[in-house]
């Protein structure tokens, strides 16, 4: 037995104000996307309208090879996602993209709606993720009718089913996020919402701080992700519409503040948009810049991002799929030497590993590689790539 000088009551008494530290990782599989669909356009066929509009823009004005470089291989698992799951995470929204109308409307609308998800539950045809987004809480009406949309949303639907999320959009304070949290209490249901990063003020407060641990911290544990606002960001930072996009330096910021407030909380991140559609003579136009702005964001660590027309679908995917194909062979290569305690040109921590880990599953979920390819290139079972990632299995 070595000898020691320190006494272990001593030790215990002065490290007794320490904490465990409550660093969560995310339980289960994240979207690649959401998408925002206006809620008197929200049908029971709505998912896989989107997958057909997407496969009919690839019939049209493909090949996609013409507009973004895509391998072959690629091309037709993109075909194959879009005809079995082309909608991973969809909102019903009842905020910019629907704006205000009369009540009787957006009440026929709510409730008609949640009807909609009601029988997609029930079907078993529901999107992985879906949920609504409500008004701001930035105007005396606009709280008020957010939280009767909210009411009369939730009372026609009976529930919280699993996979259900609430988007609280243009957040500029901590007093909204505490006061949607009451209100979501008012239910008695288990609520999780998703914070808009999308004013000045919920980036750096009044008083030059950082904004989003505060905005995290208020929302008592309900916050599950953090997701940009492109573009009313952009304006209200001052952008001219030339420079109100994805890729300005300005959005980066903001991007980055959100990645290290959110880092180690188990909140998910989601990149904002683009309003560049590819529609008509200008789909390739559309393709290029959404594919380019999808692999910019995969990057900079952003795995989910906002979708606004069905053809987006297909660079979307694109874009996810050969992010994740190209660098499948080193990562598996380089769990497998951490595993086996190999070495190599490589020396990952245990950090790194759960990020390689997370990497090859996320390309699993998606669609981007078989689950039996990932086994067999890395040599580890999913359960063993689940417990290095720190990962529940999703549903």
């Amino acid at each position: 037995m070595p000898r020691t000088s320190l006494s272990a009551a001593a030790v215990a008494a002065a490290t007794a104000r320490l904490s465990d530290v409550d660093f969560r990782w995310p339980a289960g599989r994240q979207p690649v996307h959401t998408c925002y669909v206006p809620a008197d356009r929200v049908v029971g066929s709505t998912p896989r309208d989107w997958g057909a509009g997407a496969l009919e823009a690839l019939r049209a004005h493909g090949p996609l090879s013409a507009a973004v470089p895509v391998a072959d291989e690629v091309v037709e698992r993109v075909r194959a996602k879009l005809v079995a799951e082309p909608v991973e995470d969809l909102r019903v929204d009842f905020e910019d993209g629907y704006g205000f109308r009369a009540d009787d409307e957006e009440d026929a609308d709510a409730e008609r709606t949640a009807a909609v998800v009601r029988r997609w539950v029930a079907d078993g045809g529901a999107p992985h993720r879906f949920g609504l987004r409500v008004k701001s809480f930035d105007t005396r009406r606009s709280v008020e009718r957010g939280v009767r949309t909210l009411d009369v949303f939730l009372t026609a639907l009976g529930g919280a089913p699993d996979g259900f999320v609430i988007t609280f959009p243009k957040v500029s304070s901590v007093e909204q996020v505490e006061v949607f949290g009451d209100v979501l209490d008012l239910f008695g249901l288990d609520l999780r919402f998703e914070v808009q990063v999308e004013t000045a003020r919920s980036v750096v407060d009044g008083r030059g701080r950082l904004a989003v641990p505060a905005l995290l911290a208020a929302g008592r544990g309900r916050v599950s992700a953090l997701h940009f606002g492109t573009y009313d960001y952009t304006a209200e930072c001052g952008l001219g519409p030339a420079d109100q996009h994805l890729a300005h330096g300005a959005c980066d910021f903001a991007r980055h503040v959100m990645q290290v407030s959110a880092a180690g909380t188990g909140v998910e991140l989601s990149d904002g948009s683009t309003n560049v559609l590819p529609v008509g003579a200008d789909t390739h136009r559309g393709w290029r810049t959404h594919h380019a702005l999808v692999l910019r964001s995969l990057a900079h660590g952003f795995h989910q991002g906002w979708d606004l027309h069905p053809a987006q679908l297909v660079t979307r995917y694109a874009a996810v799929f050969a992010h994740h194909r190209s660098g499948l062979a080193a990562e598996a290569a380089r769990l497998r030497a951490y595993v086996g305690r190999a070495g190599g040109a490589v020396l990952d921590e245990p950090a790194t590993a759960r990020a390689l880990s997370a990497s090859v599953l996320r390309a699993v979920d998606c669609g981007a590689v078989d689950a039996e390819e990932v086994v067999a290139l890395t040599g580890l079972p999913l359960a063993r790539l689940h417990a290095l990632a720190r990962r529940t299995p999703h549903r």
